[in-house]
């Protein structure tokens, strides 16, 4: 009898016993994942973390719906079940739809909206001369550019070369000094045959597995990378992100990634002193994304508050985080203009964000909003083509990158995509003596405004002097073909004007 017993009981336990080794079993392998694959787990927790905003509501609610029907069958209450599932079911999808709202005004803590003026910005050669200069200097450099960064700090552009292969990593890094006229210099520094890891690279030439071997849970976006030369060694910086929150979730810098392109070594640091856009650039972005949730939910969901970015503008791509030096300082700001949300078009404010290196907080992001707002970008490039089309050789030249220089002031410039010919500055409002005015690519000032209908003579061809007279040169040998050419055009259609009104 007793026998019978204790067998009773063995078999009565066997599930529970079952159970307990598939957990523990379970537990073994996690723990080795975790441990074993840094960087798959990572982004696998990361993951997790990040949707559980909508698979947890529908767990519970599946639970529930579970148990009010086990229920209802129990005590024959049928209409427990068509009570609690709707009910949950609109719970669920409410919370869906306010979720993207709640996950904007998680980043809110650091925006700060002001009606003071954004401190004066120095001036830096546009990124589509830096990139296209970069591909004639990097010489016979057979890999492929994978970033160009401006380094506010050492006023240089930095170019991250990748090898060409599967098992490789990067080639060789790229600084170049670039005037505001005429070509600039490179330096190339190049990675050791060591060094042989890179961005999303195959299996150990993977550079976020050593990356998350020497810190776990920190994750990066790609394109917020870059790389300087520090003397004939190349350097990699990633900017790293940690994340926050549980059913709302948003992320936060945890300083850099530093890749020694001679040893291969990652070196993880809070604090490091580096040249250039070390605070995720993609941070700074959802921070600015994050102002269109500044009001209530109604007014987000209808899209009625907050900035967005001008859709005519004239960057080619690159119309927003512009990485700008400070004036007298070496440090540099991500800058966006902005307009308010609706047909609008009229630039209304302007986002600013420090681009040095910050662990654990975000950096304040500053909404400046600008009295008088500024006209577009399409307004701007409109009126320059207007007031200097007398321009030698204008047909071929291209007016690219309008970036700001103040609150009240911007810069574009005029050129083509290897060098940068000329310059213009003006008020945002297009209004006042000083609208316009251009400069040579070195700065030194031609005119302001526009010649045409002055006194009756036209448009102006003068440039040699800088003066705003538009007398033709005594010598005509001193000028270009172009030059001598236009010239032509004009005395024939001067004649031809002259010979009409005689008659």
């Amino acid at each position: 009898m007793s026998s019978s017993r204790a067998r009773g009981r063995a078999a009565d336990g066997a599930p529970w016993g079952g159970l307990a080794i598939g957990v523990a079993v379970v537990a073994v392998l996690v723990a080795a994942f975790v441990w074993l694959a840094p960087y798959y787990s990572t982004i696998l927790w990361w993951n997790i973390r990040a949707n559980m905003f909508w698979w947890l509501p529908i767990l519970a609610l599946v639970v529930v719906a579970g148990l009010a029907l086990w229920w209802a069958d129990r005590s024959d209450q049928l209409w427990l079940p068509w009570t609690l599932i709707p009910l949950g079911i609109l719970v669920v999808v409410g919370w869906l739809f306010f979720h993207s709202y709640a996950q904007e005004r998680s980043y809110l803590s650091s925006v700060n909206v002001t009606n003071t003026v954004l401190r004066q910005l120095d001036q830096r050669a546009p990124f589509q001369v830096a990139s296209a200069q970069a591909k004639s200097n990097l010489g016979d450099v057979p890999g492929d550019i994978f970033d160009t960064s401006y380094l506010p700090e050492e006023d240089a552009f930095a170019t991250l070369v990748e090898k060409r292969g599967w098992l490789t990593g990067y080639d060789v890094a790229l600084s170049q000094k670039i005037p505001l006229t005429g070509r600039g210099s490179g330096t190339i520094c190049r990675f050791s045959d060591g060094a042989d890891a890179r961005l999303s690279g195959w299996w150990s030439h993977n550079l976020g597995r050593k990356i998350a071997e020497e810190r776990r849970w920190l994750r990066f976006d790609n394109d917020d990378a870059y790389a300087y030369c520090a003397g004939s060694t190349p350097k990699v910086v990633v900017p790293l992100k940690e994340i926050t929150g549980w059913l709302v979730t948003s992320e936060r810098p945890a300083g850099v990634a530093i890749y020694d392109g001679h040893t291969g070594q990652v070196t993880v640091s809070a604090t490091a002193k580096v040249p250039g856009p070390a605070y995720p650039l993609s941070l700074a972005r959802h921070q600015r994304e994050a102002t269109q949730a500044i009001g209530s939910f109604w007014d987000w969901w209808f899209q009625a508050s907050g900035w967005e970015l001008d859709e005519e503008t004239a960057n080619s791509g690159n119309n927003s985080e512009f990485v700008l030096p400070v004036a007298g300082r070496a440090a540099g700001v991500y800058v966006t203009p902005l307009t308010g949300r609706g047909s609008a078009t009229a630039i209304s404010a302007l986002a600013a964000v420090a681009s040095t290196v910050r662990s654990g907080t975000l950096a304040p992001l500053t909404v400046y909003h600008l009295k008088p707002s500024w006209v577009s970008d399409a307004a701007i490039i409109q009126r320059i083509k207007g007031d200097y089309q007398d321009l030698p050789n204008w047909q071929n030249l291209v007016i690219f990158e309008v970036a700001p220089l103040s609150g009240n002031r911007w810069v574009a410039t005029i050129g083509n995509s290897q060098n940068v010919l000329y310059r213009v500055q003006g008020a945002g409002d297009l209004q006042g003596p000083q609208a316009t005015c251009l400069y040579r690519a070195d700065n030194s000032q031609i005119r302001c405004g526009s010649l045409a209908d002055r006194n009756g003579s036209g448009v102006g061809t003068q440039y040699g002097s800088g003066s705003a007279g538009g007398a033709p040169p005594g010598d005509l040998s001193t000028l270009s073909d172009s030059q001598l050419a236009d010239l032509n055009d004009r005395v024939d259609r001067e004649i031809g004007r002259r010979l009409r009104q005689r008659k």
